[in-house]
């Protein structure tokens, strides 16, 4: 792509993160949206086939990123042994939510349209996948405490996903609220403290930290 199309897709794309922001997502007017860019209609759809697909391209990479994120940490983390999983458990977990957190601050504008555009549907898909990853990443834990003799209390899968979707629900109410970044770490990571102390009791273990 040239420059100059590389130039006039970031136009598009600024211009439309602030009509959605105000309008969300069916309020916003494509034409509006092209007129404000400075486009005409057939300019525009060389770049974006619906008003749909623009919105996609200011969220979607987004929220890729931060499954990249965690997908990451845990992949180093079920490397390790049982008794290293446990010691660990408590650091890997705050390390990968300040890491999450620094780029949802990154990119703010864009994790705001999750919640702004909530006729998308889109908030509800991206705290989905949270969930069932950490459904996931819990599961595996608890097998591999089984397989090496550590007795862990059955929690209902039902019950799991309650929790991590108030968790991952909760973590954003620092964009709901539009709290500053370095207040948002320090919430956030006591909100992990808080969550692991319930883990902690469920599960009859300990968590160093």
């Amino acid at each position: 792509m040239s420059t100059k199309a590389e130039d006039t897709q970031k136009n598009i794309l600024d211009t439309a993160r602030k009509h959605f922001l105000k309008d969300g997502l069916t309020g916003a007017s494509l034409r509006n949206i092209v007129k404000d860019a400075g486009l005409t209609t057939g300019a525009f759809y060389k770049y974006y086939p619906t008003k749909e697909a623009l919105f996609d391209a200011l969220t979607d990479p987004y929220m890729e990123h931060i499954y990249q994120i965690y997908d990451q940490i845990v992949e180093e983390f079920e490397k390790l042994s049982a008794s290293d999983q446990t010691r660990n458990m408590s650091d890997t977990s705050s390390a990968g939510m300040e890491q999450m957190v620094d780029y949802i601050y990154d990119h703010y504008d864009n994790f705001r349209l999750l919640l702004k555009c909530g006729d998308s549907g889109k908030f509800e898909l991206f705290i989905h996948n949270m969930v069932e990853r950490e459904m996931k990443s819990s599961l595996n834990y608890m097998e591999k405490m089984k397989e090496n003799g550590v007795k862990i209390p059955i929690v209902e899968e039902s019950l799991m996903h309650m929790i991590y979707t108030g968790f991952f629900s909760s973590v954003f109410q620092i964009i709901e609220h539009d709290i500053d970044r370095e207040t948002a770490k320090k919430n956030v990571h006591q909100l992990k403290e808080f969550n692991t102390g319930g883990w902690e009791r469920l599960w009859n273990i300990e968590f160093p930290v």
